[in-house]
């Protein structure tokens, strides 16, 4: 009984060690209402198509397509024919802000719905050490196009392996409550390896292959980066419905750990 005691308990105090090594080194918890906190985010701005062939003009302290509204940042696309292209969005960074290199990065979120949608969470380098995408490297956390609802991707770009080339590396999970229900999505980044989470669950893992950069540009600082896109080469696949706007993205928070905090 003693020693079967003193098992448990020796179990017990190691979770406890576990669960503090665990350390949030940033986090947004969305506490104040009104435009997206400028010591935290910054804004891309624009509707040259951003490589994608994308419809959306990305807007800069516009309340109606970025806003903290009932703790929650809410990203929101609305058609407009003011512009060239007919809709206008939003598009935060952590750029020049925060960037980590290595960590636990999740983001608790609500997705929008419809066929053109094509919302992402996201990472690129905070420096342009090797050349141009997708040289230094790209960790998608969370995409998901509307034609295709309830099909969440995790995926990286490299080099070697992008879908300019029909190399690129991830995986999927389906999600039935994508637009109804908070997800939090997340990878856990390391040396050795980037897994990809959904509520927790590893559904994809891309592994270091100790190669060069043109497989591994991981090993470097990355931001974060948020936001809709509407159409484009591939959320415009099968076209963009008319009748479905506007469309948001809520997002609970975002936080950054050192590493995984339930491990």
């Amino acid at each position: 009984m003693k020693t079967t005691l003193l098992i448990f308990l020796t179990f017990c105090l190691n979770l406890g060690i576990r669960a503090q090594e665990a350390r949030l080194i940033w986090s947004d918890e969305f506490s104040a209402e009104g435009l997206p906190d400028p010591k935290k985010w910054i804004y891309d701005v624009g509707g040259h198509g951003w490589g994608n062939e994308e419809l959306q003009y990305y807007s800069q302290n516009d309340l109606k397509n970025a806003r903290i509204e009932n703790g929650k940042l809410i990203i929101e696309v609305h058609a407009d024919s003011l512009y060239p292209k007919g809709y206008t969005s939003a598009r935060l960074l952590t750029r020049e802000k925060a960037s980590w290199q290595y960590g636990y990065i999740e983001v608790k979120a609500k997705l929008p719905q419809g066929r053109g949608t094509w919302p992402a969470i996201w990472m690129l380098p905070e420096a342009n050490i090797h050349g141009g995408w997708p040289k230094n490297g790209e960790i998608d956390i969370m995409e998901h196009v509307g034609y295709d609802p309830g099909k969440i991707h995790g995926t990286v770009h490299t080099e070697a392996f992008n879908h300019s080339i029909g190399t690129q590396q991830g995986g999927f999970q389906l999600i039935k409550d994508f637009n109804t229900r908070f997800h939090i999505y997340a990878i856990h980044w390391t040396e050795e390896k980037i897994d990809f989470l959904i509520d927790g669950t590893i559904y994809f893992t891309f592994e270091n292959t100790k190669n060069d950069y043109k497989e591994w540009p991981f090993d470097q600082p990355f931001h974060l980066i948020v936001n809709i896109a509407v159409g484009g080469a591939w959320g415009g696949q099968q076209g963009v419905a008319t009748d479905i706007w506007p469309q948001r993205m809520e997002v609970d928070y975002v936080r950054v750990y050192d590493t995984n905090p339930t491990e």
